[in-house]
């Protein structure tokens, strides 16, 4: 399974070049997780056709908040993936992530805009960083197979 993930989009609505950008970077994901600080859930707009899943970040306008939960777990063939966007300062984010959210498989998060991959014991951290559209950013790809949970961080170009 390729399921994509972004984080700190940042924007109040998409516009076609960042939809474009979305479509090609996810093609082929069987689905897209985004981490929170999307701003506003029109965003979500943007991946007409593609399995979205999201939670909401501090930076999240109100609407927003009440639409997407703080937090969802996702079965993906069979592994556990928390999907969060973390909270509080940057230092010590993956030990506060691991102690409420350690029985998973796989912890995505985002909040500190430095991509980062991690495994603690059976627990893989993944934060995509910023996806800074306009100005260069980051995003992931999460697989899952036989071998287990493997995950890569790519940059976003600008457009």
């Amino acid at each position: 399974m390729k399921i994509g993930i972004l984080s700190d989009t940042h924007r109040h609505r998409p516009d076609p070049e960042f939809a474009g950008t979305v479509q090609k970077l996810f093609a082929g994901a069987d689905i897209v997780l985004h981490a929170g600080d999307l701003t506003s859930a029109a965003i979500l707009d943007a991946f007409a056709g593609i399995e979205v899943l999201a939670v909401h970040g501090n930076m999240c306008d109100s609407a927003t908040c009440r639409a997407l939960p703080e937090h969802r777990r996702i079965e993906a063939d069979g592994f556990s993936i928390v999907l969060t966007h973390g909270s509080g300062s940057p230092h010590g984010i993956e030990d506060r992530l691991l102690s409420r959210f350690g029985d998973a498989d796989c912890i995505v998060y985002g909040h500190t805009h430095i991509p980062a991959i991690n495994r603690y014991g059976h627990v893989l951290m993944v934060n995509p960083g910023s996806f800074g559209f306009g100005r260069g950013g980051t995003c992931a790809i999460l697989e899952t197979g036989a071998d287990g949970l493997r995950a890569e961080i790519m940059e976003v170009a600008r457009p």
